[in-house]
């Protein structure tokens, strides 16, 4: 059964799993998640709803797969520049301002639909939060192996907190979207002091 179950999901292309997860977020962006139906997707992508079921099995699921498809600059996968400094600026470089401005509004209405609805906390704790923090675990063990921070830095267990709560909080505090200058200057100014890593390597 699980064969065949996943011989059928896996008819859909690449290009055309993007094209879906394309569609799905604008939607997001012009109804929010609440007002989002499969119906909607389905007319959108020129689809069948039971594609749509099939492949994602309901709209919690497929919504976070397409945050997730559409945000390489979160996930650290394929980031070793051989210093932590480097590597957290290379994954500020990955989205330039206008899609940082663009996910940051999407992420503060999924953030509200995410308190109503167990399903999309689970969608979104399986597919973009456990994978992002496992990526920055990583990069924090390089960074200890390297002899860059402590291992019992006590800030350590924080800087995921430190990195997505700059950039969530940017809107709230500034009413300005985060941009690449504000996140790199945040990672010198506070994220590596904290971790007692030099800002000049």
């Amino acid at each position: 059964m699980t064969e065949i179950a996943t011989a059928r999901r896996s008819r859909i292309t690449p290009e055309r799993e993007a094209e879906l997860y394309r569609a799905v977020l604008e939607l997001l962006r012009e109804v929010g998640y609440d007002a989002l139906t499969m119906d909607a997707v389905a007319t959108r992508t020129r689809s069948s709803k039971a594609t749509l079921y099939r492949q994602w099995g309901g709209k919690a699921e497929l919504v976070a797969k397409a945050v997730r498809h559409e945000k390489p600059g979160v996930s650290a996968g394929g980031v070793d520049t051989g210093s932590l400094r480097g590597d957290l600026h290379a994954l500020t470089m990955r989205s330039d301002d206008c899609e940082m401005e663009q996910n940051s509004a999407l992420m503060r209405g999924l953030a509200m639909a995410i308190h109503g609805s167990p399903d999309l906390l689970k969608a979104f704790k399986e597919h973009l939060v456990e994978p992002e923090m496992a990526e920055f675990r990583t990069m924090i063990q390089r960074a200890i192996d390297r002899g860059e921070v402590r291992a019992d830095n006590p800030a350590l267990d924080y800087l995921p907190h430190m990195m997505i709560g700059a950039f969530a909080a940017r809107n709230m505090l500034d009413e300005k979207p985060p941009t690449q200058a504000f996140l790199l200057s945040y990672i010198d100014a506070v994220v590596l002091p904290a971790l007692g890593v030099s800002t000049t390597t």
